[in-house]
């Protein structure tokens, strides 16, 4: 039997995002929450009934179509016409776990009961979320300010049996699906079409999914650079709590916390060392990656706020007696958030490819490029290359989409965060940063091979197992596969989510 996760007004952060994901959790409304959406529906039934002024997504058209009245015989056809129309997304696919996370953040947002929307139309979205049928969805489309309107288009057509779906790994027309599971197509109402299709939940889920794999990556980094600053004979004092309460920055302190912890009991961090420094890429990796963890806390506090909100327009409030159209739909706040996290991340993977480097470039007491036998060997020469070109990748990716905005709707939407790229782009960034890391810590393993003292057991048992999946090099082979499984092995780690995020 799944567990279940019942949706409530209370606030949803990492750790329960996570663990609805990993515990395969089904979804289920709180009977509060069933109230507040049937509450509001009939209040915007009543509205509708009692007044003939335009209410704005309700009996008009959209955007500069604002100040066109429509019939009430047209409502239904009206939202129809919207999601239909919007519909226009093209690309890559979006991967199955993030449409998953747009359904989840979609159902939240709807509970709230601000949105005016059928009972019957979130239950259906939970059927998709529970029963595992994915909305087939593109990467591109939004400008992130009316909300990802063309995105959430293609997650709402399933609703009207139109459309896509991924069910068990295949992609079926939507009708097939109703079919199998004996459903019967959503009727829209007055304004559902607009508060499916009004909100951030496409850019939401990208930022989360990626801080779900930036918090680990960010605590990967702490531990394979101190693999690296190990296999260099790197010094301890860089790491000395007094100058980093000297200067406290948050991240900066708990980096250097974490790496004395892993260097507990090392042989080699207290042997006599014959240089008076080191490169910056190790003595300041609690400064550089301190910076990136204050830039991920500051992000997950952004994207929280984002998924525990009402993002749709217009909102209704049935307490206050007030129906208001405004703008909770614009991006910004990820958009400049996630261009933000994409470029601390991209440093992340710029210092440790310098990290990379050091390794392979002969000094201190390792050979050139960590084979015994150079020349006729090129050994970790070639790694080194290729996390280059993903650095020079990451710093491409790490211009912001945020600084663009492009006038649409005839004026009516003349600014625009394009936060549904920053999203996009964000996950290429968080990709290429684990294989930078993989890459280092491929590297950082074989350096060790040449080590004059023992590491500490933490670190010994972690290169222990990273060495059952990817063996020592002593003679040139083909690489590629190393560094594929160098990958894998990363993604394998469970780490603890007090650990995560703390």
């Amino acid at each position: 039997m799944n567990a279940v996760h019942l949706i409530t007004n209370n606030t949803l952060d990492l750790k329960d995002i996570q663990h609805i994901i990993q515990n395969d959790e089904k979804l289920e409304l709180s009977q509060k929450s069933v109230d507040r959406i049937v509450k509001c529906r009939a209040y915007l039934d009543e509205k509708t009934n009692q007044f003939s002024k335009p209410i704005y997504g309700v009996n008009t058209g959209f955007g500069a179509l604002c100040n066109v009245k429509i019939k009430d015989e047209n409502l239904q056809k009206l939202q129809e016409n919207l999601v239909k129309s919007h519909a226009c997304g093209l690309g890559e696919r979006v991967p199955d776990e993030i449409v998953k996370l747009m359904l989840l953040f979609k159902i939240k947002s709807l509970s709230f009961g601000h949105s005016g929307v059928q009972l019957s139309l979130v239950e259906r979205l939970i059927d998709f979320y529970n029963h595992e049928v994915y909305p087939i969805v593109y990467t591109q489309g939004s400008l992130g300010a009316s909300g990802d309107l063309a995105p959430l288009a293609h997650l709402a057509l399933p609703l009207l049996g139109l459309g896509e779906v991924s069910y068990k790994g295949q992609v079926y027309p939507t009708g097939d699906i109703y079919k199998e599971f004996e459903w019967e197509p959503i009727q829209l109402q007055s304004k559902e079409g607009l508060a499916l299709l009004n909100g951030t939940q496409f850019m939401s889920a990208y930022g989360v999914h990626c801080l779900l794999e930036c918090h680990k990556l960010s605590y990967l980094a702490d531990v394979i650079s101190t693999i690296s600053l190990e296999s260099f004979d790197g010094r301890i004092e860089p790491f000395n709590p007094l100058i980093h309460f000297a200067r406290p920055h948050t991240g900066q302190i708990k980096t250097s916390d974490r790496v004395r912890t892993f260097l507990e009991d090392s042989e080699l961090i207290q042997k006599e060392k014959h240089h008076i420094q080191d490169p910056y890429s190790f003595r300041c990796v609690p400064q550089v990656h301190g910076a990136t963890k204050d830039t991920i806390r500051f992000v997950t506090k952004t994207l929280l706020t984002e998924v525990n909100a009402v993002t749709d327009n217009p909102n209704i409030f049935v307490e206050d007696d007030v129906i208001i159209s405004g703008g909770n739909f614009h991006g910004q706040p990820l958009a400049l958030g996630m261009d933000y996290l994409a470029i601390a991340l991209a440093e992340l993977g710029n210092i440790s490819e310098r990290r990379t480097y050091q390794l392979v470039s002969g000094h201190r007491h390792l050979p050139p490029f960590l084979v015994t036998n150079p020349g006729l060997n090129s050994g970790f020469m070639i790694p080194q290359y290729t996390a280059a070109s993903i650095v020079n990748q990451n710093k491409q990716l790490a211009t912001p989409s945020s600084i663009d905005s492009i006038e649409s709707s005839d004026g009516q939407e003349d600014h625009v965060s394009m936060g549904a790229n920053s999203a996009t782009k964000l996950k290429r960034v968080v990709d290429n940063l684990k294989s930078i890391l993989a890459i280092e810590l491929f590297t950082a393993s074989q350096a060790m091979l040449f080590a004059e003292a023992k590491t500490s057991p933490f670190l010994e048992n972690l290169l222990s197992m990273f060495r059952e999946e990817v063996p020592l090099v002593y003679e040139d082979r083909v690489l590629h596969h190393d560094m594929v499984k160098a990958i894998e092995f990363l993604d394998s780690i469970e780490i603890d989510s007090e650990v995560l995020f703390e």
